[in-house]
């Protein structure tokens, strides 16, 4: 029975997070990338669809942490459409845990599929990459890298 009561507060537990990136994603994201996370072609990328594609790349994971954490400048090309703008850094103004609450929310949210074996985004990983200290130029160079 015990084992039961664990299991439950863990999946609550879970639940809080899911939510908590939901709402995490509304206040910082959705005005660019909209509530169902289509974006607005020409001006902002979808991540319906895309984010899949980020982490099926080899280092498409640590990517997206640094993506959020340090923004992205330059021009970019999601499904077939050029963006050209400025992605924010939100690594001043979100901790650790509110940067992996929103990267696993996205990763399940839109119609993304995370890649077998994926494990949900911890604030530690969050931390580690935010020693980098990137610039979002530095961080579009990663994103050609990948080769998106």
């Amino acid at each position: 029975m015990r084992s039961l009561g664990i299991a439950l507060f863990a999946l609550a537990l879970g639940l809080a997070v899911a939510q908590s990136g939901q709402a995490l994603y509304g206040q910082y994201c959705s005005t660019c990338h909209q509530a169902n996370g289509q974006g607005v072609p020409g001006a902002f990328p979808p991540l319906a669809g895309h984010v899949a594609d980020i982490l099926a790349k080899k280092d498409g994971r640590t990517y997206l942490i640094d993506l959020l954490l340090f923004g992205l400048q330059g021009q970019i090309k999601v499904k077939g459409q050029t963006y050209n703008g400025v992605m924010p850094a939100w690594g001043a103004q979100l901790k650790d845990d509110q940067i992996a609450a929103i990267l696993n929310y996205v990763t399940t949210s839109f119609g993304n599929k995370p890649p077998a074996g994926f494990k949900p985004y911890t604030p530690a990983e969050v931390k580690a990459e935010r020693a980098k200290q990137l610039t979002p130029q530095k961080v579009y160079a990663l994103r050609q890298a990948l080769k998106l």
